[in-house]
């Protein structure tokens, strides 16, 4: 199996109006997975610049970037992939999620708010665990260490 060096990626927690948005996980909402948006960091950018340009592309929307909320690490046993993904409060500082809006690298293809009801509820999926915890917690960062991917 290969290793990989870890891949580093930048999330958006945006809070609006109490619900959190998430965007599909996998290219055409492959296993209904939900995340947060965001996406790998670029070399030379800071992870707020990243982070800005990533929820334009999955979403349409203008942030601003606040605190640190969660690190979270994925990875997958079977190939060797390992992800760290830093997590960002962000707030809403323009735009709105239109019908007509497409993602240029076609991998996200639906974003909504959900409640925390509603993902605490388990009708839901969504990565990491831990991701209401640092939406709506008041807390200093988390860590979520090594979680397994889903496939």
């Amino acid at each position: 199996m290969a290793r990989y060096k870890p891949r580093i990626a930048a999330r958006a927690l945006i809070l609006h109006e109490d619900r959190l948005l998430l965007v599909n996980a996998y290219p055409g909402a492959r296993l209904g997975l939900w995340c947060a948006p965001g996406g790998g960091c670029e070399a030379g950018q800071s992870l707020p610049e990243n982070l800005i340009r990533e929820v334009h592309e999955e979403t349409g929307l203008v942030v601003s970037v606040d605190a640190p909320a969660l690190v979270n690490e994925f990875h997958d046993p079977d190939t060797g992939f390992h992800q760290i993904d830093l997590f960002f409060r962000c707030t809403l500082a323009g735009g709105t999620l239109s019908a007509d809006w497409q993602d240029p690298e076609g991998v996200v293809t639906d974003r909504r708010f959900f409640s925390r009801a509603e993902l605490e509820g388990g009708q839901h999926r969504f990565k990491p665990d831990s991701l209401p915890k640092a939406a709506w917690g008041t807390d200093a960062a988390l860590y979520d260490p090594l979680e397994i991917i889903l496939k």
